[in-house]
């Protein structure tokens, strides 16, 4: 199961207190003051990584805090610093604000790191305090709080290809045909509860990702169906497949629905380069494929692929498009 959302609270450490002492040696009966600088307090970092494809640890521990700096010392030692909470998070993730929802961080390369929290600056000790008219200062500065935040942690899939389409229309068995990917398959809407991710091995050993998200409905833009929950997970793709069922009354008409939905959703998303594909075509003969091969759609000034997963009609000649669209 892919886990895409969670909201946690995170919390920088405290800065170690600045020390009041002063030097105390053989010979040196009133010694200066000596007193060391607390330590930084911890960061809570949140970092990008390769090997992971959910949010799936923070599904039940959502409260991290990171280590508070050390007091300073006599004889001038500073405190050690607090240790870094590192969150390791899959590539893809977006960060939130969870008051506001304003993105503040997009975690989208590996390796990339926000600092979530920042840990408070350790206290000055006494010996920063000395003057020619206080020798002796007997105070040092404490320590500042580190910062906390409550944030919203968002994965949105990174692929080449994102399948768009209505419930049923063979998304789940195409991804399954072309990939290694295996979702659920079966004749009824919203089979698809959850995103797929399939990488598709190409000739000569190249390779794309293609995206399989629940079906798409008239109002998914507003929340309706799984509404939002999957529509974020095709705003990275480079290329958006449409998939509708070929027995489609009007595919014309059904192809605008889903494209005004995007619109809605996101403009830039319904700017993405588009192919549209008619799926299980193991239902019309060769006549009426033919016809239907003729029919150019306005929006992408060519006619749709054809294809069926069941029978590999069409697939490779819709995955040359794809590969060379990709290029």
């Amino acid at each position: 199961m892919i886990i895409d959302y969670a909201v946690i609270a995170v919390k920088a450490g405290k800065g170690g207190d600045g020390a009041v002492t002063f030097r105390r040696e053989k010979y040196v009966p009133k010694g200066g003051p000596s007193g060391g600088n607390g330590g930084r307090g911890g960061n809570v970092v949140i970092k990008a990584v390769g090997n992971l494809s959910t949010l799936l640890n923070f599904q039940y521990k959502k409260n991290f805090k990171a280590q508070n700096g050390e007091n300073g010392g006599n004889s001038l030692k500073d405190g050690k610093n607090g240790k870094d909470v590192i969150l390791f998070v899959p590539i893809g993730t977006t960060v939130k604000d969870f008051d506001s929802g304003k993105i503040i961080s997009d975690l989208n390369e590996n390796g990339k790191i926000y600092t979530a929290a920042k840990g408070g600056r350790g206290g000055k000790g006494n010996s920063n305090f000395a003057t020619s008219t206080n020798q002796t200062p007997r105070f040092a500065e404490n320590g500042k709080p580190g910062e906390e935040k409550k944030i919203t942690l968002e994965l949105k899939l990174i692929a080449d290809v994102g399948l768009v389409g209505f419930p049923n229309a063979g998304k789940s068995t195409f991804i399954s045909v072309v990939s290694a990917a295996k979702p659920k398959i079966a004749d009824y809407p919203f089979t698809t509860l959850e995103p797929v991710l399939g990488i598709v091995k190409y000739k000569d050993f190249q390779s794309f990702t293609v995206a399989d998200i629940p079906g798409i409905i008239e109002g998914s833009h507003e929340g309706r169906g799984l509404g939002h929950k999957f529509l974020r997970h095709i705003e990275r793709t480079k290329i958006l497949l449409f998939m509708i069922d070929i027995a489609s009354d009007d595919y014309i008409k059904d192809f605008n629905l889903l494209l005004n939905e995007l619109k809605s959703y996101s403009t830039s998303l319904a700017k993405k380069e588009k192919i549209l594909a008619l799926t299980k075509a193991d239902q019309l003969d060769e006549s009426e494929i033919k016809k239907l091969k003729l029919k150019k759609i306005k929006e992408l000034n060519y006619a749709p692929f054809i294809v069926s997963s069941i029978s590999k009609f069409g697939i490779d000649e819709l995955l040359d498009h794809i590969w060379s669209m990709i290029q």
